[in-house]
């Protein structure tokens, strides 16, 4: 049964305009309006204080990753994940393409599975769309670029094969939301029970993949910040334990994460954590390291061994520290800034004792091996780039063991 715990943070009103109106003014919530950020009341509380008892064609060969390769044809973690290691992972977003086989996305799968396992991952959540038709709807449904539950299942059991820990994560998209001033965080439904009804039926055949497919998590909502502190999410939460037995979750944007009130009724929380650091391009490693921590501080000092950051990411470009989540600007391509910050990234999870990160993100059309377009790509794409390549393999293979261990670095 669940216990509910609410989580606080009180802070000055300049400070809270502040940190509410940072995502807009500097456009670093994670909007992906073109395929495409919030608190809980859950059973373990975010400091160590709070816890409680188509066709087949795959495309053009490219030219391989640098990153380090697992042994030729190798499809298996090295080291399981199992209850109490750190989660180190990747957001995989897949947006469904009708006319691709269902032999080519179990290929697709295998070619993403052998690529994490050389980078060390032992988890990957797979991310897709879902969608609305507007700020005030009533409903959410499938569309075009859903993937099917069946489709889902199938790509879901060759990680599982693999030995990933796996998650489903449904996110909305934003396309009909008008963003970036629309966004899945400010949606109002005329009716919230209709709402919830709608949202209850999207979600129950892919409650029941997870089911089949023995996912380790599901994340029921990801960034609703309007939508968090309902009464509707205690039967939604309800009917989904009742499919699915692994732990329920819910992903708070990072803004309501250091300033508002948790208030879901759920298993797990994760944070979409896009935290802005104010340094030029040249900061070291320690001051992006310090400027995570400042704004973890706001909520909570010291170790949290209850959060894993769901969604950790930054573009590939100049002064993209100031506004890490920003999803629509290409400035001039800088590697260095994306490697230094998963480096930075990776050192607060292992200081602070977190669960575990997940990278946003990979594709699920694209090759992993290839390097990404930079006329095209979007700049927070991040396979194909040797040093953020190499900064995820050294945090993937750290002696950070996890929270449930006592063999933290």
């Amino acid at each position: 049964m669940r216990s509910r715990l609410p989580l606080l943070a009180i802070f000055p009103l300049t400070v809270l305009t502040i940190v509410l109106g940072t995502p807009f003014a500097l456009g670093n919530h994670p909007v992906r309006w073109e395929s495409g950020s919030a608190l809980p009341r859950i059973v373990r509380g975010d400091s160590e204080d709070s816890r409680t008892p188509a066709d087949d064609a795959t495309g053009a060969t490219s030219a391989p990753s640098s990153a380090p390769p697992s042994s030729a044809g190798a499809l298996k973690v090295a080291k399981p994940w199992k209850p109490g290691m750190a989660q180190w992972g990747v957001q995989l977003y897949w947006e469904e393409k009708k006319k691709r086989s269902g032999t080519f996305i179990e290929n697709q799968a295998r070619k993403h599975a052998e690529y994490l396992v050389g980078l060390g991952a032992n988890s990957v959540s797979i991310s897709f769309p879902f969608f609305t038709e507007g700020i005030t709807s009533n409903e959410v449904s499938d569309g075009a670029k859903t993937p099917s539950p069946e489709r889902l299942q199938r790509v879901l059991k060759v990680f599982k094969d693999a030995g990933f820990r796996t998650t489903l994560r449904p996110i909305m998209d934003e396309a009909s939301l008008n963003p970036p001033d629309g966004w899945r965080g400010n949606i109002e439904p005329a009716s919230r029970s209709a709402w919830f009804a709608s949202y209850k039926r999207f979600l129950t055949p892919y409650l029941e993949v997870a089911k089949k497919e023995k996912a380790s998590t599901f994340v029921l909502g990801t960034e609703l910040n309007s939508m968090e502190g309902d009464a509707g999410w205690d039967s939604l939460v309800d009917s989904a334990e009742k499919t699915f037995s692994g732990e329920i979750a819910y992903d708070a944007n990072w803004d309501n994460y250091v300033s508002g009130r948790i208030n879901m009724p759920v298993n797990h929380l994760g944070i979409d954590a896009y935290f802005p650091v104010k340094v030029p391009d040249t900061a070291p490693v320690e001051r992006l390291v310090q400027g995570w921590n400042e704004w973890l501080d706001k909520k909570s000092p010291g170790k949290l061994p209850n959060i894993t950051v769901a969604e950790a990411g930054i573009g590939a470009m100049d002064r993209a520290y100031q506004a890490p989540g920003d999803f629509y600007t290409k400035r001039a391509v800088n590697p260095q800034v994306q490697a230094n910050w998963y480096t930075a990234v990776c050192q607060v999870v292992r200081e602070r004792q977190m669960q575990g990160v997940y990278w946003w993100s990979m594709w699920f059309d694209d090759d992993p091996n290839t390097p990404p377009d930079d006329k095209t790509a979007s700049r927070l794409d991040f396979a194909g780039r040797p040093l953020t390549e190499k900064a995820i393999k050294s945090c993937f293979t750290s002696d950070y063991a996890g929270p449930g261990t006592d063999t933290a670095s």
